[in-house]
């Protein structure tokens, strides 16, 4: 099981490494860090804080739309190719399939992102800007955003097309950043039935805003070791949670 598990994480590695929108994406996010430059040309007094901040940015859109692209278009392409009829074929479990490729979907993003990462800390060394441990935590706590939005989108692409689980999980990611504003904006109804549905949205979106800290970067300010690991839980929990589903769904598939 943890050779086959393997095998089909390193081909969906290698599948999503020959893709050319991985290579453009990635090309594009380091060249975009690397003209940080001319945007922090006009803000010499917040150099470290905007060098940071559009950094971190940069990063998280452009993984961010990898992680979309990926996990909404892998099932649907290995459909359309006829490849998974090879797999289920063998004696190996929907289950297994699914969780080697998003394994394989993960291991491209964690490269990117430790490939991002070096130019960012490179660049950060360069105009002696002083590199924060926050910074780390930032980059960090986004590869659990990364997870929780692959599996949403694996959950997606389970059973509709490449261009609904695209759209559906794009949607998804800016309600999750809102989840908290809904909920509180919602608190303040008059309408009882309006804040109930505001809490029910709360619970039931992914809380992304608590894996965003970017702004803690930006600003240097320290987190709580304690809040970084309920961070880290509350993510890998609910991606736990949709990893499961998605398994559920695909295993039900027919695929005449």
């Amino acid at each position: 099981m943890i050779q086959s598990f393997s095998a089909l994480a390193l081909n969906g590695f290698r599948e999503a490494r020959r893709n050319r929108i991985t290579l453009v994406i990635g090309f594009f996010a380091v060249a975009m860090l690397a003209c940080t430059t001319l945007v922090t040309e006009v803000t010499i007094h917040t150099f470290n804080r905007v060098l940071t901040d559009v950094g971190l940015g940069v990063m998280s859109v452009m993984l961010v739309l990898l992680a979309i692209f990926l996990s909404s278009g892998l099932l649907s392409r290995e459909i359309e190719r006829r490849t998974v009829f090879l797999i289920v074929s063998k004696p190996i479990s929907r289950g297994l399939f699914l969780a080697g490729r998003l394994a394989g979907n993960m291991l491209t993003l964690t490269v990117l992102l430790v490939g991002m990462a070096a130019v960012f800390f490179f660049q950060m060394s360069l105009y002696r800007d002083g590199i924060t441990s926050t910074q780390f935590v930032a980059i960090g706590v986004l590869w659990f955003e990364l997870l929780l939005l692959s599996s949403f989108g694996f959950v997606m692409s389970s059973f509709s097309s490449q261009i609904v689980s695209a759209v559906v999980t794009t949607g998804m990611y800016f309600a999750g950043h809102l989840a908290t504003d809904v909920y509180n904006i919602s608190a303040k109804s008059k309408t009882e039935a309006i804040r109930v549905l505001g809490k029910v949205t709360y619970y039931l979106l992914p809380n992304l805003s608590r894996l965003n800290y970017r702004p803690q970067a930006s600003y240097a300010v320290q987190v709580a070791p304690n809040e970084i690991l309920s961070s880290v839980a509350y993510g890998t929990a609910y991606a736990g949670v949709l990893v499961v589903v998605a398994m559920l769904l695909f295993s039900r598939r027919d695929f005449k």
